[in-house]
């Protein structure tokens, strides 16, 4: 999986913890090393961590190596991000978006 600053990494392992467990809202990008769209994310999600870290934790999950995760989810199209506030999937969207209408589409939970 392509590494994006400021932007976390979590795993099936982890997911509870870092994720639903988080102490504010949460945006996953359900993610894959093969996924031109999700690579032309990188640098949205970097932006996005970088202004709204206060307010919003921003990470991957590699969807090939985290299946239980993926599955759980049922993510089937990659990039499809989904946002966790207090534990609770509240939104999910899928495909590459530009920062201006990622952030409208949060709006509402930050």
């Amino acid at each position: 999986m392509i590494r994006v600053a400021g932007v976390e990494t979590v795993t099936d392992a982890d997911f509870a913890e870092e994720v639903i467990g988080a102490d504010r809202p949460v945006l996953v990008e359900f993610t894959a090393d093969w996924c031109p769209p999700c690579r032309q994310m990188g640098p949205v999600l970097a932006a996005l961590a970088e202004e709204e870290g206060g307010r919003l934790k921003v990470v991957q999950l590699d969807v090939d190596t985290n299946p239980e995760t993926t599955n759980a989810y049922k993510v089937l199209s990659m990039p499809t991000f989904m946002v966790f506030h207090r534990g609770e999937p509240v939104r999910a969207m899928v495909g590459a978006r530009p920062k201006r209408r990622l952030l409208e589409e949060l709006a509402e939970v930050l």
